[in-house]
């Protein structure tokens, strides 16, 4: 089979690789639809790296094709509709035990799609223990998100104990952004959603945002203040990665609020004491555990919640190099490879 491998330098190449086979323990998955994330991106810009080429993908959604030795039918059979987590660590330590095998202390954390190949191919072999049934309400493309993008809005939101009686402001409108957009207004949350490009602030206004605001037009934080009665945000979700938008994270917030910061990349910086007699809390958040990916799927069926409308872009994989050119934009919504 052939697979999409990151190669820097706003290059990635199809490679062959020998079709997977389960080993004891293990099944293999026929990809039915495989998400672009934005963390990729930062390796497709870098220079590139040394080491074996692995395949690329860590949002993957598909069908059970081979079962191996050991794997109860409750936990996979032939043909049945999964996600994966994307992550698997030793599955001992208290960390992996309590769903969070991207913080195992056991020493042996594979991150599908970085350091152990992933979904963006036609199959992927993985251990049973990572798989997540989807629900037949949602789709492969819905499934895929959830993998990572929505599953990240729906751990920080988690993380932040959002209700309905909140303001957020949400800073980027990608696709985890976007996510969070949709996520926070369906709990009944308002929503100030901000970002640079006006078609993301659209498809924030249709995931329910309460208002949009475009950094360049005006100055943001005295915006959310001026619809805050100037009283500030409850809560403000950085998910863009951008070093002024962090600031802004801070700034727009009332006192006793939260902030929460998801996108990488970015540095941050304060005045303790502003932020000390402000009583403010900062969290960071990453990803989603085993149970928490459960329960953001559980939450999008039952709400009927679109989230195929994240999608703008759908991709072979022997369109590739285009479709990463054009996620690089960062102007558009979240992009998939259906590989089937």
């Amino acid at each position: 089979m052939k697979g999409i491998v990151i190669t820097g330098n706003r290059t990635v190449q199809l490679a062959h690789f020998e079709d997977p086979a389960p080993g004891p323990g293990e099944v293999v998955v026929a990809i039915q639809a495989s998400g672009m994330c934005g963390t990729d991106l930062h390796r497709f810009r870098a220079a590139p790296e040394s080491g074996p080429a692995i395949i690329a993908g860590h949002e993957p959604a598909g069908t059970v094709v081979a079962v191996g030795p050991g794997v109860s039918p409750a936990m996979a059979r032939e043909g049945a509709r999964m996600m994966i987590h994307h992550y698997h660590g030793c599955t001992i330590c208290n960390e992996c035990r309590t769903g969070w095998p991207q913080m195992c202390t056991g020493g042996v954390m594979h991150l599908y799609g970085r350091n152990a190949h992933g979904s963006h191919a036609p199959f992927m072999k993985v251990p049973a223990d990572t798989l997540i049934p989807l629900d037949e309400r949602l789709s492969f493309a819905a499934g895929a998100a959830i993998g990572c993008g929505t599953g990240t809005a729906w751990g920080a939101l988690e993380r932040m104990q959002l209700t309905g009686r909140n303001t957020v402001a949400i800073f980027g409108q990608g696709p985890v952004g976007a996510s969070a957009t949709l996520l926070a207004a369906a709990q009944g949350a308002r929503v100030i959603a901000l970002d640079v490009a006006p078609n993301r602030l659209e498809a924030a206004t249709a995931f329910g945002a309460w208002q949009t605001i475009d950094p360049r037009d005006t100055d943001a934080v005295a915006r959310i203040r001026d619809l805050t009665q100037g009283k500030g945000v409850d809560m403000a979700l950085e998910t863009s990665g951008n070093d002024t938008a962090c600031a802004q994270t801070l700034a727009c917030l009332r006192p006793w609020g939260v902030a929460c910061f998801v996108g990488v990349g970015a540095r941050v910086t304060f005045d303790v004491y502003e932020v000390l007699r402000k009583q403010l809390t900062i969290l960071t958040s990453w990803t989603m555990s085993f149970t928490g990916q459960r329960a953001c799927a559980a939450f999008v069926a039952e709400r009927g919640l679109n989230l195929d409308a994240l999608f703008t872009d759908r991709w072979p994989l022997q369109d590739a190099q285009r479709a990463f050119l054009e996620f690089d934009k960062q102007e558009r919504g979240k992009g998939v490879f259906v590989p089937a």
